[in-house]
């Protein structure tokens, strides 16, 4: 969804290799422990969407290029000088949606030219800021080895590390890698809404540092690291499938304040002991169901694959998952002019293959966009193009529930268009763009999902 900018080697023993459409997979330890071991579960995910810059990044540090789609200018100019890595850290804060001991995590070069080595890789506790709580920092192996170098088009998995997270809603995993050498093109997730911290170029490697003296550059991007799995018994996983509206677009920096994170404290009060359920949030700006791609003049590289590509990476891979809330659409509307036909043909394919794999999925209808000013997204015809999908959502009967985000999100007084105390900007204050709903629009939304119903379909 377009906004202006204001910013898995392998072992001896075993391995398993999925292809997916963008990349890839290799590289998959499983762990080995006495008796049956705990299935791995998805507990976080940022999804790969392209090379660094193009994408909408929010509220990114550094010096910012012309507004517009498809720039390429440096966000980061005094880190990132050629928008590679070279020979520094980052340190990438995540956000685990489950407790948890014993955790994987997926280093991706889905979208890089040349390989990427990574010379060591460390996660721990995050304690503020780019610091890490002491006894934490564990180093990460790869098939035993403490550097592993990714081919293009691949990603890689961890073999299992143990750091004690013991409270979901407040610790944050600090995941620290040293690219040796030159990245090339880096593959990234644009729009984190966290921040995360970064070397000098050249200034070599801190992945085992604690304090964050060595890391003076902030960014509210993800790069490299796509995955985090848990290892737990009696888990399941929901995926938040969508664009810039589930990936958090005007939540606040931070804030842990998207619809999916707001669904997961709601899942989490309701617990008490009883089987866990974690939230991933598998989204990106832009994000299209159709391949159509936007209407001349957008930048359809910022979008990412669309739904029907990425469905097996983001969803059908992700271990332990029950089900996935599909947000979807308008984009394909009002930046591609796609007809509400075909939205939903594209429903028809993701909701036939879903269910193919046992999953449920919930459709969560389209909010409100009159009077955006960019693209179509602010027409008549195609707030009519957006009701009409909202009744296939709705009475079709194909979807095995539905989440009602444009009941709760449209303005009473004025139809087609956000409640006015949902249209401001919560990442970077100001007037909304009628589009984002903010930080009080997605505690509406997360609060929209019948949790009584989700937590039947992942029992």
């Amino acid at each position: 969804m377009r906004v202006t900018r204001p910013s898995r080697a392998v072992t001896a023993a075993v391995a398993w290799v999925i292809l997916a459409p963008a990349a890839a997979i290799a590289h998959e330890p499983i762990a080995h422990t006495t008796g049956t071991p705990a299935p791995w579960t998805a507990a976080w995910a940022g999804s790969a969407q392209g090379v660094y810059p193009v994408g909408y990044s929010v509220a990114q540090p550094g010096t910012p290029g012309p507004a517009g789609p498809g720039n390429t200018a440096p966000l980061l100019s005094a880190a990132l000088p050629d928008n590679q890595a070279r020979n520094q850290t980052l340190r990438l804060i995540v956000d685990p949606s489950v407790t948890g001991t014993s955790w994987r995590i997926r280093l991706t070069n889905e979208y890089g030219t040349r390989p990427v080595t990574f010379g060591r890789a460390y996660a721990g506790l995050q304690s503020s800021g780019g610091t890490v709580t002491p006894g934490t920092n564990r180093a990460l192996t790869f098939g035993g080895r403490s550097s592993v170098t990714v081919p293009k088009g691949q990603t890689t998995l961890s073999d299992p590390v143990s750091v004690r997270v013991t409270d979901a809603g407040s610790q944050r995993l600090a995941v620290s890698v040293f690219v040796a050498g030159a990245s090339g093109p880096m593959t990234w997730h644009a729009a984190a809404f966290t921040t995360s911290y970064l070397s000098d170029p050249n200034a070599g490697d801190h992945t085992a540092d604690l304090a964050d003296t060595a890391f003076p550059h902030s960014t509210t991007s993800w790069f490299f690291v796509s995955e985090v799995q848990a290892q737990r018994r009696d888990t399941a996983t929901v995926v938040a499938f969508g664009d810039s509206i589930t990936d958090g677009f005007f939540s606040t920096i931070n804030g842990a304040d998207r619809w999916p994170d707001v669904l997961q404290r709601r899942l989490d009060a309701r617990a008490q002991g009883r089987r866990s359920i974690s939230v991933v949030t598998e989204a990106i700006g832009g994000n299209m169901v159709t391949r159509i791609g936007r209407t001349p003049g957008g930048c359809t590289p910022c979008d990412g694959p669309p739904a029907l590509d990425r469905l097996d990476r983001d969803v059908l891979a992700k271990p332990g998952v029950r089900a996935v809330i599909l947000l979807e659409g308008i984009n394909d509307l009002g930046g591609g002019g796609a007809t509400a036909e075909q939205v939903i043909a594209g429903y028809r394919e993701i909701i036939r293959r879903v269910h193919a794999r046992g999953i449920k999925i919930i459709g969560a209808t389209l909010t409100p966009s009159a009077g955006t000013a960019f693209g179509l997204y602010g027409t008549a015809e195609t707030d009519a193009e957006r009701r009409e999908v909202n009744a296939f959502i709705r009475t079709s009967g194909l979807f095995d529930g539905v989440a009602d985000f444009s009941a709760v999100t449209e303005d009473p007084a004025r139809p087609g268009y956000l409640r006015p105390e949902f249209d401001t900007n919560s990442s970077a204050g100001g007037a909304g763009d009628h589009l984002h709903p903010n930080r009080a629009g997605f505690l509406a939304m997360g609060a929209a999902v019948d949790v009584a119903q989700l937590e039947r379909f992942t029992r």
